[in-house]
């Protein structure tokens, strides 16, 4: 089944293709503690659907820290090198990639037409860290990442436009279709003219998910319809 038009996907992470157990969080604020001796940093607000990037800046203006870039740089650094031993360290029953997600992505990628990657707010690294553990990261040859940019819309915009340049089409003429777990997810969707399936394998319900304007949404990739709706132009 061919595609009527190009078309990228972009699978954003943490509650979409995988749950982590918290490993993120963790190292997040225990790079807050190595650094500023401040293990709350993050403890008042939800990480969902944000950008590293972002993370690292509102937390740092909680805690009275100015936010230059060169402090959010060694903050990330902190971070990625303790996300390592968290990964590591995580059980299989707390780490594992949400029900038909790896059977979706191998779908994709083997219908032409199709550029399957990553669109979200981890940076590049990190996203290859917690990926490798569950044996997925070299099926996406590209993506938008939150080293890209800090806006959640831009850097999906950048992925979508990797994805074009990989199709060699113009990103005008693809269908682009972005697959969250977050309001957003749908909102940066949304903002470059993308479709989007919603997952309520994270914090929010598919029902919520469609409220925030996704164009489907499903319990998980196992749901009936979830696949068609990824594969399929409508």
């Amino acid at each position: 089944m061919r595609p009527m038009r190009p078309t990228v996907l972009l699978f954003d992470i943490d509650g979409t293709l995988v749950t982590t157990g918290g490993a993120g969080r963790r190292s997040i604020s225990r790079a807050f503690e190595k650094l500023y001796r401040r293990s709350d940093a993050c403890s008042s607000f939800s990480l969902s659907g944000m950008t590293d990037r972002a993370i690292v800046r509102k937390a740092m203006g909680i805690i009275g820290v100015e936010p230059r870039p060169e402090a959010i740089d060694e903050l990330l650094a902190t971070y990625l090198s303790l996300l390592a031993e968290e990964v590591k360290q995580a059980v299989d029953r707390d780490y594992f990639v949400h029900a038909g997600m790896r059977e979706a992505v191998i779908e994709a990628r083997g219908r032409p037409g199709m550029a399957v990657g990553i669109g979200t707010g981890n940076v590049r690294e990190g996203a290859r860290i917690k990926l490798e553990r569950v044996g997925i990261y070299d099926q996406f040859s590209f993506g938008g990442f939150g080293c890209d940019h800090e806006d959640r819309v831009e850097l999906i915009r950048h992925g979508a436009r990797c994805g074009a340049k990989l199709l060699d089409a113009p990103l005008e003429e693809c269908r682009v279709v972005v697959i969250g777990d977050t309001p957003k997810d749908v909102a940066a969707a949304k903002g470059i003219g993308a479709l989007c399936i919603g997952v309520g394998t994270g914090q929010f319900t598919p029902a919520a998910l469609l409220e925030a304007g996704a164009d489907f949404a499903f319990p998980d990739f196992t749901a009936g319809g979830a696949l068609d709706a990824l594969l399929q132009d409508r």
